[in-house]
């Protein structure tokens, strides 16, 4: 079935809301939940495993959700190479862009919503918890987190391409999106920790425009600003 562009964009700001709503979501469980877990009735979450598995799961959710009307890009720089490697016509890729942004706004938008109200006994000045939102470097710097970007999403984006071949079958293409799910864990398993695997700029930048205009007081330098933008664009291509 041949889907319109229009329709094609609402499958994409909708996979990548949901996307950022599971994500931001369990990362906003383990700040604020496990930040005071001496008192009496406090509900202690587990720590990074619990952050990877949600965010293999966030982006299993958002295949479901657009993967049969968009593909399920759910990512810039995925729509960027696929585009580069005449995969995907360039024509789409802006709207597919804004799409994704879009998306990833309001998915910040709605998880700051729903967790408010314990934001405000957390972190009422917004000064230390923009890290719901966005990634930030365990090395200052460029580089370093540049390097990071670049390793992981040239992982993501070669082993998408790997699994949509070896998959390319009515019955093995079922297990796609379970396998692209475990990209993701593996990758944040393995390259988490240096800039916090963005590996997809609209996931980064989105809910960081959000926390900007929320009035997070913590976001960081220019650096921090584009290493997630820039190094998964170049790992991908």
């Amino acid at each position: 079935m041949k889907f319109s562009l229009s329709q094609e964009f609402v499958a994409e700001l909708l996979g990548t809301l949901v996307l950022i709503l599971f994500g931001c979501g369990v990362v906003a469980m383990i700040k604020l939940f496990g930040a005071n877990p001496a008192i009496p009735g406090e509900v202690v979450m587990g720590g990074y495993t619990n952050i990877v598995l949600g965010w293999g799961f966030a982006v299993l959710m958002g295949i479901f959700i657009s993967g049969t009307i968009s593909g399920a890009h759910l990512n810039p720089a995925v729509s960027i190479a696929l585009a580069a490697t005449g995969r995907f016509p360039w024509a789409k890729v802006p709207a597919y862009i804004l799409a994704q942004l879009i998306g990833a706004f309001l998915g910040a938008a709605i998880v700051f919503a729903v967790y408010h109200a314990k934001w405000m006994g957390v972190d009422p000045g917004l000064t230390s918890t923009a890290g719901v939102f966005s990634t930030f470097p365990a090395v200052p710097g460029f580089w370093p987190g540049f390097l990071d970007q670049v390793v992981g999403t040239a992982l993501l984006m070669g082993l998408i391409l790997a699994i949509g071949d070896k998959l390319n079958n009515a019955q093995g293409s079922a297990w796609g999106p379970l396998a692209v799910a475990f990209v993701v864990m593996a990758v944040g398993i393995s390259f988490g920790g240096m800039n916090g695997y963005a590996i997809n700029p609209a996931r980064d930048l989105g809910p960081r425009l959000f926390a900007l205009l929320a009035g997070f007081k913590n976001l960081g330098d220019l650096n921090v600003w584009l290493v997630p933008v820039i190094g998964p664009i170049v790992g991908a291509l």
